[in-house]
């Protein structure tokens, strides 16, 4: 939708329904397989889930605290020192959220004044736009060249001015499957310091990364820690997205900014599913590093499978997205071939133009998800040869 919406407020317009809320409706309406929104389709853990189901039976089901209940805040402090080597205090330095979204927008909120700007890598999860939007605040870009996706140093150098506030980084990176190498979070740590900026970091696919690589915290560069605001969630780990579990680690005057704002927003959330995420982040290694091994395997079922199809495939580093070009098709619309494809072959996509403010730039890209079961991925594929 990017009409003119009644009674809307000037700096939300133009943002209209998602695309992941349009192209879901067409999976509804042909039947299609959905492999445009990211969202498993099998559930996680049963001894998450039965955690759940136990803190229901229990009793937990009122308000929980306002920065989430001590046992998750522990819980989180602990799979920050055990994964990445940082401590964050639980009492002062961990907020429990509703999902990483509602941690960025209130993020954003908190330490943006009107006309400030944030700085971050396109393309972009589309909910940054709406965020800096909601608080007066201007994107501002630094393009990512597929088929790579690497940006240009001296294009980040150029993007800061003196009404940047903050960078916002996503590593494991959405929609792309990039993972910032660690010479660039270098380069991205170096312009913050030197420019005195604060660091936003999208992390919620973390333990998302494939081929031997490790995803690298930007709080955990020399200089980081104390300019950094860490965020990331259960949904992407554990599957569980529909529960809306995220948290916020960083220095305490940070974290109660952000606070300040959450408290506004929903308040508190998921009382009873942040006693599940408690037994989730307590699962021993292998998890970890089997949800890593089983998605590396279906990354490559569905790449596999898209680049017998005639796409030329960016196969991803991380997350549960591949992109595609469609331009091998006769096609060059990314939007009207996701519009046009459930009806043609039954499946969903998501035009990567979405992500993009200037839907030019991504025209010929196309957003795929595998995080599906293996025979779902199989049928996908067989519909898209038939193309």
């Amino acid at each position: 939708m990017t009409g003119r919406v009644p009674h809307l407020t000037s700096r939300m317009q133009g943002l209209g329904t998602t695309i992941f809320a349009e192209m879901s409706a067409l999976a509804v309406q042909h039947g299609a397989i959905n492999l445009g929104q990211g969202f498993p389709d099998a559930d996680g853990p049963a001894v998450v889930a039965d955690a759940a189901v136990a803190a229901i039976r229990a009793g937990h089901n009122q308000y929980p605290p306002g920065p989430g209940i001590p046992e998750l805040r522990h819980a989180i402090a602990d799979h920050q020192r055990r994964f990445w080597d940082l401590s964050p205090d639980p009492d002062t330095e961990v907020l429990v959220t509703a999902g990483a979204t509602e941690a960025i927008t209130a993020a954003v909120l908190a330490l943006c004044e009107t006309g400030d700007e944030v700085l971050t890598f396109e393309p972009t999860y589309d909910s940054y736009l709406a965020a800096a939007s909601m608080a007066g605040a201007v994107l501002r870009v630094v393009p990512l060249q597929a088929p790579t996706y690497e940006f240009d140093r001296a294009t980040l150098e150029a993007a800061v001015t003196a009404r940047t506030r903050l960078v916002l980084l996503n590593s494991p990176h959405n929609p792309t499957g990039k993972v910032f190498s660690p010479e660039e979070l270098a380069a991205i740590a170096d312009v913050c310091i030197r420019h005195d900026l604060i660091a936003v970091t999208d992390e919620v696919y973390e333990h998302l990364v494939f081929d031997g690589r490790r995803h690298l915290p930007l709080a955990t560069l020399p200089g980081m820690a104390e300019r950094t605001l860490t965020i990331s969630s259960a949904g992407k780990t554990f599957s569980f997205t529909g529960w809306k579990v995220g948290w916020v680690c960083g220095p305490a005057e940070l974290v109660a900014a952000v606070r300040t704002v959450k408290q506004f927003l929903t308040y508190v959330n998921a009382g009873p599913f942040q006693h599940a995420v408690v037994a989730g982040l307590a699962l021993d290694d292998a998890f970890f590093e089997q949800l890593a091994t089983d998605l590396a395997a279906k990354r490559d079922l569905l790449c596999d499978g898209l680049a017998k199809a005639g796409f030329v495939v960016h196969r991803p580093a991380g997350t549960y997205f591949a992109t595609v070009d469609i331009r091998p098709l006769g096609e060059d619309d990314g939007a009207a071939f996701c519009r046009a494809l459930p009806e043609r072959c039954g499946v969903v996509a998501v035009p990567s133009a979405a992500f993009y403010t200037d839907p030019v730039a991504g025209r010929h890209l196309v957003r795929f998800a595998f995080c599906k079961r293996d025979d779902v991925l199989v049928e996908a594929v067989e519909r898209l040869a038939a193309l």
